[in-house]
């Protein structure tokens, strides 16, 4: 089954049946006649980004643009581990159980992707907890010198 999404607008589902079914000859390169219900139509591929299932299609003078999701990519969404998800967090957790050896970064502080936030020790090895997105430091829950538990909170976005 793939999910399909038009325009960003407009979402249906799509069997390997209904492919199967879809009566397509392709006339020239990326250049497509159908026929659907004794109806004609002209399609025509006009940009593909194959790596990201994008297209943009012609459709009897009309440009759409179309996203396709197949099983893996649903599974991957439903599982919560899409490309870009990271971008949303708000919340920075502790990995695993240690000490906070080193805040680097204040309230209101604007930081990167990737900036060092604090140092957490444990088992002996210093960990650099970086941002995972670009933001606003909203609160820093811990203090240097505190001893966290694996997924305490220790700093939100705003």
């Amino acid at each position: 089954m793939y999910k399909i999404k038009v325009n960003n607008t407009h979402s249906f589902d799509i069997s390997r049946e209904d492919i199967n079914k879809l009566d397509a000859i392709e006339t020239t390169s990326n250049q497509f006649h159908v026929l659907q219900h004794n109806n004609s139509i002209k399609a025509s591929v006009l940009e593909s980004d194959f790596n990201n299932k994008r297209y943009t299609i012609k459709v009897n003078n009309n440009t759409y643009d179309v996203d396709i999701n197949d099983d893996l990519d649903q599974l991957i969404i439903a599982l919560g581990f899409e490309v870009g998800l990271a971008k949303q967090v708000n919340e920075v957790k502790a990995p695993m159980p240690g000490l906070i050896l080193e805040i680097n970064v204040s309230e209101g502080q604007n930081v990167k992707e990737d900036d060092a936030l604090l140092i957490l020790e444990a088992m002996k090895m210093e960990n650099v907890i970086t941002s995972p997105r670009e933001g606003i430091i909203k609160s820093i829950k811990v203090k240097q010198g505190e001893t966290v538990d694996k997924n305490s909170l220790l700093i939100e976005f705003e």
